[in-house]
């Protein structure tokens, strides 16, 4: 029987797979068998993740307030699952914010403009560094403390925003 006449084996396929016929070479037998390689298509997850992948990496400076709330969302998970008594010492930096103020103020008086800058950077690193703390102690989860975390991502984002367009 030639091979013309002869019936074809049917070859199984997993499903998603691409499959090419090649057909057979004349000529010498020992030469290599060519090997084609096709590729999968990418799913529609994998799109969408990689699309908002470079949506973030492309806005990365303007959303950093936002990646260092999330940072300090996790973190404080983790430590209030780890080490919960570290937020006691978290908690310094909330009252290092408030003196950071004061010192300030005493060695270079400012008015107007610059004394309100001032107060409100001091006021968002209290409530971010107490909002750690007592996230770290408590969880980030408990009561309104995820409110809380959301308003002060808010803001930060917003006098971020606000002073990356004015300079």
């Amino acid at each position: 029987m030639t091979s013309r006449t002869r019936p074809r084996r049917a070859v199984k396929v997993p499903a998603g797979a691409t499959t090419v016929r090649i057909p057979r070479q004349r000529g010498r037998r020992s030469r290599q068998p060519f090997v084609v390689v096709m590729p999968e298509r990418r799913s529609f997850t994998r799109e969408a993740v990689s699309a908002l992948g470079s949506v973030l990496w492309h806005f990365r400076r303007q959303l950093a307030p936002t990646g260092f709330a999330v940072l300090t969302f996790v973190l404080s998970g983790l430590l209030h699952v780890l080490a919960g008594w570290s937020g006691f010492l978290i908690g310094t930096a909330a009252v290092l914010a408030a003196g950071w103020l004061a010192i300030v103020q005493r060695n270079r008086p400012e008015t107007g403009a610059v004394l309100a800058w001032r107060i409100g950077l001091a006021s968002l690193a209290f409530l971010a560094a107490g909002w750690m703390a007592t996230a770290t102690v408590l969880g980030p989860l408990t009561g309104p403390l995820e409110t809380v975390w959301l308003l002060i991502l808010i803001a930060a984002q917003a006098v971020w925003l606000i002073v990356r367009r004015t300079h």
